[in-house]
């Protein structure tokens, strides 16, 4: 009896939570007239927070890169962001979807008529308020607070075990060959300095700016993150890079096939990516 009554209690809390009105990342209006039943994600770490609070079952579609949970996998994909597929979105009918909020697809699921959401994660702190916005879009609130305050814990537990290691070495993080790389307030400049990494990107370039081989070999790194396949071969044969600490010690840790997820996506798996970083920063 004591079951039933709780679950007709959570029923009626949802009820009165809505119809919800709430703004999105890019300053609109959005309202829910009830929990959303049929969501699309359109960013692999929406999706893997949605699934963290425990909504898998509602998302009908995800973007081509949403791979976990592994369940995910079998759902339709929806393009990108600068490939999205709005006409199998709009044939879905989607109670809700959660677009970035780059790209206009936006504009074109709402004049179809559609619930859109937009959602900016690029701090580490965009992960707690994007936990806590979709737990209130989803009517899952008091979900959302408990995913919270596991990350945080799982965070703690790498910062503690990082802060036993001796020296912050000086770390250069590669997103791509062109080369991208991140910022000390981007969510992976975040995590690098809870590893007890000094990122040589200075905070005025941006939080993932474009910089120029010669920077790097100026700054001089003690360790090269990378999270793109041929990384290792591509860093080891730019001009004067064998002169960089990091090449001539052999300390370049590249990330992929699906690790480099968890150092890309500021979602619930972030603890995880900041265990690789403890990891690379301080072998043995």
């Amino acid at each position: 009896m004591r079951r039933v009554l709780a679950f007709f209690s959570v029923l009626l809390a949802l009820a009165l939570a809505f119809p919800l009105t709430v703004t999105d990342d890019l300053g609109r209006t959005v309202t829910l007239k009830a929990p959303p039943k049929r969501i699309v994600t359109m960013l692999p770490s929406v999706t893997e927070t949605v699934c963290a609070l425990g909504a898998c079952d509602r998302i009908v579609a995800t973007d081509d890169y949403s791979d976990w949970p592994e369940s995910v996998k079998r759902l339709p994909k929806a393009g990108g962001l600068y490939n999205p597929n709005p006409e199998l979105i709009v044939s879905l009918k989607p109670d809700l979807v959660l677009v970035s909020k780059y790209g206009k697809l936006y504009e074109t699921l709402e004049r179809a008529g559609l619930t859109v959401y937009a959602v900016r994660t690029e701090t580490y702190e965009d992960i707690f308020k994007t936990v806590r916005a979709l737990g209130r879009l989803l009517g899952l609130s008091s979900e959302a607070e408990r995913l919270v305050a596991q990350i945080q814990k799982e965070v703690y537990g790498e910062e503690a075990r990082a802060a036993k290691a001796k020296g912050r070495p000086r770390v250069y993080y590669e997103i791509d060959p062109t080369p991208y790389t991140v910022g000390p307030e981007s969510f992976i400049g975040v995590l690098i300095a809870k590893a007890r990494g000094v990122n040589i990107v200075p905070k005025e370039l941006g939080l993932f700016p474009k910089i120029s081989p010669e920077f790097v070999l100026e700054k001089n790194p003690e360790v090269i993150v990378a999270t793109y396949p041929g990384a290792l071969e591509t860093i080891r044969k730019r001009p004067g890079w064998d002169r960089i600490a990091a090449v001539r010690q052999g300390r370049i840790c590249v990330y992929t096939g699906g690790e480099d997820s968890l150092l890309s996506r500021p979602g619930p798996r972030v603890a995880q990516g900041l265990r690789l970083l403890v990891d690379c920063f301080h072998k043995p």
